[in-house]
């Protein structure tokens, strides 16, 4: 089956790594778009996934970036608004495993900014899931207009959410007060074990998927790096195992675990409503393929995600 659109919305980054320079007083910066949202709009429209992003772009030199990036990559723009304000920077140190430590420069940059007006006009009549999370929902003034976007689109689509913490740009107590509204509001949440940490500290994982499922969300999946990841349906449980890779960086690896997830699920006609048809079995499936297009995009450098005619190839075949 043919899926159906994914509209994602949220913020476009330039992720800018840092390089070995000729002296110690100067930096070297390698910079590639990236963001949350736009690496998941990236990876479904790679997949073959319809993607659409609602996304307000900058017209300085990184906002041309990210527009480059998502066209070349067959995201539909139709959406995206032509923002005065600057693009959002982050700067990103990788340690020996590759994990990536950000520091934000996103002081009244265009990815906040929306407004109800901006989002009035967009029809969801062809979208079968709407996919937002991270910064989105949560940086003033334009995550309130994002909430009653989601609200809206709940009698149309599947409602997908990940709050990808970042607790060095927003206090980890603001998305705990929003959490259990977004879960009244979604039909999946997929969160990384760092976000767990700082959502519900010390909490298991399964008592935190029991409390996300009582507040209103049906699936949950929580990804935990080379200790793969834990999906709860109503309180179903599975656990999956992680694909076997040598690791570049991790940079997008849970935003392209979330695209293979809504992918997988859309190719299988289970989006489009509240999941009612999904059962556990769909769900191991799903998370079975997500996990092979995270270990593909983290055999490489930066947020890369596969195309689908990667899939079958060895990851030491993939060229970041």
């Amino acid at each position: 089956m043919s899926p159906r659109q994914i509209t994602v919305l949220g913020e476009c980054v330039a992720d800018a790594f840092t390089t070995p320079a000729s002296s110690p007083d100067e930096l070297g910066l390698r910079v590639l778009p990236g963001g949350g949202p736009a690496n998941t709009a990236v990876a479904l429209a790679h997949l073959g996934t319809p993607a659409r992003l609602l996304a307000r772009l900058s017209g300085d030199v990184f906002g041309r970036l990210f527009r480059a990036r998502l066209e070349a990559s067959g995201v539909d723009l139709s959406n995206a608004v032509a923002a005065a304000e600057p693009s959002t920077l982050a700067v990103a140190e990788l340690d020996a495993r590759g994990q990536a430590t950000f520091s934000f420069h996103a002081q009244n940059t265009a990815d906040w900014q929306w407004t109800a007006e901006e989002l009035a006009g967009v029809d969801l009549s062809d979208t079968a899931c709407v996919h937002t999370g991270s910064l989105a929902l949560v940086r003033q003034p334009g995550a309130a207009a994002v909430e009653d976007f989601l609200a809206a689109a709940v009698p149309q689509a599947t409602i997908s959410i990940d709050p990808n913490v970042r607790p060095l740009l927003v206090d980890p107590a603001v998305y705990r007060s929003r959490l259990s509204h977004w879960c009244a509001l979604a039909d999946v949440l997929r969160l990384s074990g760092d976000d767990l940490d700082l959502l519900l500290p010390g909490t298991p994982p399964e008592q935190a998927c029991d409390l996300w499922h009582a507040a209103g969300v049906r699936l949950v999946v929580i990804t935990r790096g080379a200790d793969g990841a834990l999906a709860s349906l109503d309180g179903e449980r599975l656990h999956v195992p992680a694909v076997a890779i040598r690791v570049t960086d991790t940079v997008g690896a849970g935003d392209s675990f979330t695209a293979g997830l809504l992918h997988h699920l859309g190719t299988r006609g289970l989006l489009g409503g509240r999941l009612a048809e999904l059962r556990l079995d769909d769900v191991a499936e799903a998370c079975r393929f997500a996990a092979q297009v995270a270990a593909l995009t983290c055999s490489v450098a930066g947020p890369n995600p596969p195309r689908h005619s990667e899939l079958a190839q060895p990851a030491a075949a993939r060229r970041g």
